[in-house]
């Protein structure tokens, strides 16, 4: 029996990074998509009430989300499993059992949309992974599917050229949609400039990471992050630091960071990690030991469901005042050298 034309998505973890493609593709097939609310409190407490406390944060955010849905009244939820995004490169266990975890700590009359990427395996590939997504619903044609897959890079695509040229995720999210590429004007420039290292479920979570782009802008301190960069540039920075890829999300910590720190525009850099995440530990001591070799300074911020806010902005104020003196400090140098140059002709 084919499946009403509805499915949710949850608002977490790889809607992040893919869910311009998900949109393109499965409005294509003609599916409506509905999305769970924005983050809130109630969100993290009652995907934290289901799990065992060790759960990372991002974790226990997704299963808020699916809870949310569920509240719509939505029965078919997309939940994929993405084991690996090219051979032997792998997601987290968490990530790669996602359906599983789900299935197991919610126990609701719900449709768990299931299907499995991974490409470590032979005969396991893009295509064949979104025909199990559209098989679901009664959809089988290979060429409408094909079509589909097609419609998803674009708005992908449309999305990605709108961040790397600085727009905001969520205007970028909404011209690329509407099926509009808009290119911002080039921003004012700032006394100081941050990297933000750190997984869009983290950075760009507003309750996760307490709005960090709109607490760094007040501090009029221009921010910026892995999505601005090219998957070339990302590349880059991973040889910069002599790291190999291991991890699916390691181009957004190791290959961020290995990019920014060789910038002279950026001032310092901001690491934002979850709590009690395995691979976010090691990929941040391998950050954390090449910082000293570009002589960048260096602020890691950890979140979980229990980080006060006052705390967190504390942090960041103090860091940025840092920076703010240094540049001081650097300006006041250049003007005494230029003037101790002239005093000799």
């Amino acid at each position: 029996m084919e499946k009403e034309k509805i499915i949710g998505i949850p608002r977490a973890m790889s809607y992040y990074n893919y869910f311009p493609f998900w949109y393109g593709f499965l409005t294509n097939l003609g599916l409506t998509i509905v999305l769970s609310d924005p983050t809130t409190k109630k969100t993290v407490s009652d995907g934290a009430s289901l799990v065992v406390t060790e759960t990372c944060l991002p974790i226990k955010v997704y299963v808020g989300h699916v809870l949310n849905l569920i509240d719509k009244g939505i029965k078919n939820i997309f939940v994929p499993s993405i084991q690996s995004i090219a051979p032997k490169i792998y997601n987290c266990s968490k990530i790669r059992g996602l359906p599983d975890l789900i299935r197991n700590v919610i126990k609701a009359d719900f449709n768990i949309i299931e299907a499995t990427l991974d490409k470590s395996e032979k005969n396991n590939n893009l295509i064949d992974f979104l025909t199990e997504i559209a098989n679901q619903y009664g959809i089988i044609d290979i060429n409408r599917i094909k079509a589909a897959q097609n419609a998803g890079f674009i708005v992908q695509n449309n999305f990605n050229v709108m961040v790397q040229n600085g727009l905001d995720f969520d205007s970028a999210l909404k011209n690329a949609k509407e099926g509009k590429v808009i290119i911002p004007p080039k921003k004012e420039q700032k006394t100081i400039s941050v990297a933000l290292i750190g997984h869009g479920y983290n950075i760009y979570d507003k309750r996760a990471s307490m709005d960090i782009f709109k607490k760094l802008e007040k501090m009029d301190v221009r921010v910026y992050n892995a999505y601005q960069l090219t998957i070339e540039q990302l590349k880059g920075g991973m040889n910069t630091l002599n790291s190999t890829l291991y991890w699916a999300n390691q181009h957004e910590m190791t290959g961020c960071a290995g990019h920014y720190f060789q910038e002279d525009k950026i001032d310092g850099v901001i690491t934002l990690t979850a709590f009690g995440c395995g691979p976010d530990s090691l990929m941040l001591e391998d950050i954390k030991r090449k910082a000293k070799n570009y002589n960048k300074p260096l602020l890691n911020l950890t979140i979980d469901e229990h980080t006060g806010e006052a705390g967190f902005v504390t942090r960041i104020e103090a860091f940025c005042d840092m920076l703010y003196r240094n540049k001081r400090a650097k300006i006041l140098k250049q003007r005494q050298q230029i003037e101790e140059n002239l005093a000799k002709i």
